[in-house]
């Protein structure tokens, strides 16, 4: 079931049909970027849905350089694009010139693309600043009637920014990520479960937390899962999440607390008094 509207679907449906021609003659023709820029620039109106006018912003200005395109929604900076010549290779370099020009605005989101291939990044004001890819489309090769290919160009649309699309698809490949599944298999909480079930299995057999921690890290994880940058930022990431489902816990007990010394305070509730019995009837005289 597609997570976009009809008439938004219908939008990126057309819009592929038209412009993957298009990306595939200006390879031909070899064009050069400012050409390029004008290509991504009517993609970015007719595929994507930005008003050309209000929306999209060319050249720009960042601390005396430019960037070649910019998306802002209600006067908010939500994504830079560096654009790249059609025929060229996105090559590393190019790539952190546009992390650069993110962290030199402060946005969260930066793209590279040469028209046909586009890289869309999620920058982490980290020290030092550390980047994600975190998706990849190949235009000319998307198929207008592939539900999957669809999804990817809506996270980049206005409307997909509008649902948080973009932002809600990092969230599920962190939480997918082999590092953030490695620090929360360490954890004493999953531990526990595991010592569990060893304990059914061998009852009689003493295991610790700490001796399956040593047997995960030594012999079950890859070292790379639990070392390096972007393990101890799963390990935060875990840690962070963890605490705030802590403390809404205690916010929630310490509101229920209250609520009962309020009660216990107010003393017991007043009992109303009980209604006399009602007098029998008179009785009906004989006539």
């Amino acid at each position: 079931m597609a997570s976009f509207p009809k008439k938004v679907g219908e939008r990126l449906v057309a819009g592929l049909k038209r412009f993957q021609p298009i990306i595939a003659s200006a390879k031909a023709r070899d064009v050069n970027a400012s050409d390029t820029v004008i290509i991504v620039t009517d993609m970015l109106a007719e595929v994507f849905g930005y008003d050309k006018y209000s929306e999209i912003t060319s050249e720009h200005s960042i601390r005396g350089t430019y960037c070649d395109l910019a998306i802002k929604l209600d006067g908010v900076l939500r994504l830079l694009i560096e654009v790249k010549a059609v025929g060229l290779e996105l090559k590393e370099q190019f790539i952190k010139q546009a992390i650069d020009y993110a962290a030199n605005q402060g946005t969260d989101w930066v793209a590279l693309t040469n028209g046909d291939i586009w890289r869309v990044y999620k920058v982490t004001f980290d020290k030092p600043i550390a980047s994600e890819l975190v998706m990849e489309f190949n235009l000319s090769q998307l198929n207008p009637k592939e539900e999957s290919d669809l999804e990817g160009l809506f996270r980049v649309s206005k409307e997909g920014w509008q649902k948080s699309a973009l932002g809600d698809f990092h969230e599920q490949r962190q939480a997918l990520s082999r590092f953030f599944l490695g620090a929360v298999v360490l954890t004493d909480a999953v531990l526990d479960v595991v010592r569990r079930e060893l304990r059914r299995m061998s009852p009689d057999v003493k295991i610790e937390n700490e001796q399956i921690r040593e047997v995960f890290l030594t012999d079950v994880l890859k070292r790379d899962v639990v070392e390096g940058e972007k393990a101890e930022q799963a390990k935060k990431k875990l840690a962070k999440a963890v605490g705030r489902v802590l403390r809404a816990k205690a916010a929630k007990s310490q509101e229920e607390e209250l609520v009962v010394e309020g009660a216990e305070a107010a003393g017991p509730a007043p009992v109303a008094p009980e209604e006399a019995p009602a007098a029998p009837p008179d009785p009906i005289s004989p006539a």
